[in-house]
């Protein structure tokens, strides 16, 4: 998770249920092996590279598990709705007598 971000969430209160996540927010640093993220958390402690609360672990069939104080717990990616391309107002008829 990006340092600005991870300050939000760190300050958030906590919600049960999936975490609704923004693309946006992170960046993909590495990947870490593990049978659970349990496993993946103590094995990126174990290199240096410990997960902090705010990041983010993708399984390979793309379940997603935030860090948070009390443990891992599920979330989702949020994205954006497409921005639809304003359709052009119709040109005002004139009416010759």
């Amino acid at each position: 998770m990006k340092d600005a971000a991870r300050q939000q969430f760190r300050l958030a209160p906590h919600v049960s249920g999936a975490v609704s996540v923004k693309p946006k927010d992170f960046e993909q640093l590495g990947q870490v092996e593990g049978q659970n993220e349990y496993d993946a958390w103590s094995a990126s402690r174990e290199a240096g590279d410990a997960l902090q609360v705010g990041d983010l672990l993708e399984s390979e069939d793309g379940r997603l598990r935030i860090c948070k104080f009390v443990g891992f717990e599920p979330a989702e990616w949020v994205l954006p709705e497409p921005k639809h391309a304003a359709e052009p107002e119709p040109a005002p008829q004139s009416t010759t007598a």
